[in-house]
């Protein structure tokens, strides 16, 4: 089976081009995607099978070989930055939780800060 690797890939439209090994273009559609497969990036590597479809090469049965690291992983904070991070995130938690027992929320200025800082650590756990 030839292989290649993704050159542009639209998830909203369903479908990319490869470049294959061979230097042909080869267009992707959704529906050669493996199953549970919904998006692929560019410069992942693939297998796949060609037919000739209406406009040219069309991959069939694609396999996922090999993706391209992830920029965001790569600069993530290392494990232990993090670490402390999640635990002043922890008190600053607990003293909030602590006033809204007692019936007061933060201010506007400070719950803006909360909500920002917690978007930030979610992205930098998520990525």
């Amino acid at each position: 089976m030839p292989t290649g690797k993704v050159k542009f890939y639209d998830d909203e439209k369903g479908f990319g081009f490869i470049s294959s090994d061979d230097g042909q273009e080869v267009f992707l559609n959704a529906s050669a995607l493996p199953s549970g497969v919904t998006s692929v990036k560019a410069g992942t590597k693939l297998e796949f099978g060609i037919a000739d479809g209406k406009r040219g090469a069309q991959a069939l049965s694609v396999r996922l070989l090999d993706a391209p690291p992830s920029m965001v992983k790569l600069s993530r904070k290392p494990a232990d930055d993090m670490a402390v991070i999640i635990e002043d995130l922890v008190k600053l938690l607990d003293a909030v939780g602590s006033n809204l027992k007692r019936g007061r929320y933060p201010d506007s200025s400070h719950s803006k800060t909360i909500a920002a800082m917690l978007r930030k650590v979610a992205d930098e756990l998520d990525a």
